[in-house]
């Protein structure tokens, strides 16, 4: 049986980024994980997910949840760090 772990393996996603895909999206994991995958992969995808995280950490912030932000926010930095052509006003490749 194929787990989450195999997913996850298949993916340029982490599990903490395919958690925020599945809260904003309101999916489970698995298919989260798929999902983000393939956004990741379409034109202008990277930055469609940094801004999915942005959402999250936005609503965090609106319902007083300070650590979930900063979880999120944690998220955010890695992914941006992995993915720099997420940001806005990156250079096309």
């Amino acid at each position: 049986m194929i787990t989450l772990d195999d997913i996850e393996d298949m993916t340029d996603l982490t599990r903490a980024e395919i958690d925020a895909i599945a809260e904003h999206e309101h999916m489970g994991e698995g298919d989260a994980a798929l999902f983000g995958d393939y956004v990741l992969h379409i034109h202008h995808g990277p930055a469609r997910v940094q801004q999915m995280i942005c959402e999250d950490i936005r609503t965090a912030l609106h319902r007083d949840d300070l650590p979930h932000a900063r979880a999120l926010f944690a998220v955010l930095r890695r992914f941006m760090a992995e993915h720099p052509d997420a940001a806005r006003g990156a250079a096309p490749n």
